[in-house]
C-alpha cells in the first residue's frame, strides 16, 4: 500500500473520489491512502450518498483532515468494512488523547456534536473511500466538534491516522498466512 501525506491546502468538492485520482495528481499508483487538508464543499451533484442528495443536506467544514483511500478490487461490502476499520482507528487515535468519542456507523460524535464525514463506493476499476475529520467547528451546517476544538494536532493525527491504517492492512494480510486450512 503506498501513501501520501500532502502538506498544502488543497479544497475537498468530492471530484477527488474518483478512480486513480492519487495518480494523476500525486503519481501514487496502486492501492493507496492520501491525506491533505483543507476545505470541504461537496454540491449536490458531486455527492456519492443519495440519502445525503434526497434530503439536501449540505456538506461543508472551513478546515478538515482528508483521506481518499483507493484499493484495487471492486467489493463494495469489503470496501465499507475497510471504511468502518479506518474510523474505528480514528477513534482510536483520539481517544488516546483522553476524550471520548462515540461511533454511529461510518460517522464520530462527541456529545452529539458530528467530528467527521465519510462515504465509501465503486469505480468501474477500484473502491474508494472519503474521510474528512473537522479541523475547525466554524460556520458548519450541523453541530460539529473539531480537533482543534480537542487540541489535536492535525499533523500528527493525519500521520498517525495513516501508518495505523497501513499496519492494520498488513497485519490482516499476514493473519491470512499463518493459519492452516481445516477439514
Amino acid at each position: 500500500m503506498n501513501y501520501f501525506i500532502h502538506k498544502e491546502p488543497l479544497k475537498y468538492d468530492g471530484t477527488q473520489l474518483s478512480s486513480l485520482w492519487a495518480f494523476r495528481t500525486f503519481k501514487i499508483q496502486g492501492d493507496s491512502i492520501i491525506s491533505f487538508c483543507g476545505e470541504c464543499e461537496v454540491s449536490l451533484e458531486h455527492m456519492v450518498d443519495l440519502a445525503d442528495v434526497l434530503n439536501q443536506d449540505t456538506i461543508y467544514s472551513e478546515k478538515m483532515a482528508h483521506f481518499i483511500i483507493e484499493h484495487f478490487d471492486l467489493e463494495l461490502e469489503k470496501t465499507i468494512l475497510r471504511q468502518r476499520l479506518i474510523i474505528c482507528i480514528i477513534k482510536e487515535i483520539i481517544e488516546g488523547y483522553g476524550h471520548r468519542l462515540s461511533r454511529s456507523g461510518d460517522d464520530l460524535y462527541q456529545n452529539n456534536k458530528k467530528l467527521s464525514v465519510s462515504i465509501a463506493t465503486l469505480s468501474r476499476i477500484s473502491s474508494l473511500i472519503h474521510i474528512g475529520v473537522n479541523i475547525s467547528s466554524a460556520n458548519t451546517p450541523v453541530p460539529t466538534i473539531s480537533l482543534d476544538d480537542l487540541q489535536i494536532d492535525a499533523g500528527v493525527f493525519r500521520e498517525n491516522v495513516v501508518m495505523q491504517y497501513m499496519a492494520e492492512l498488513n497485519s490482516i494480510k499476514l493473519a491470512r498466512c499463518k493459519v492452516r486450512g481445516v477439514d
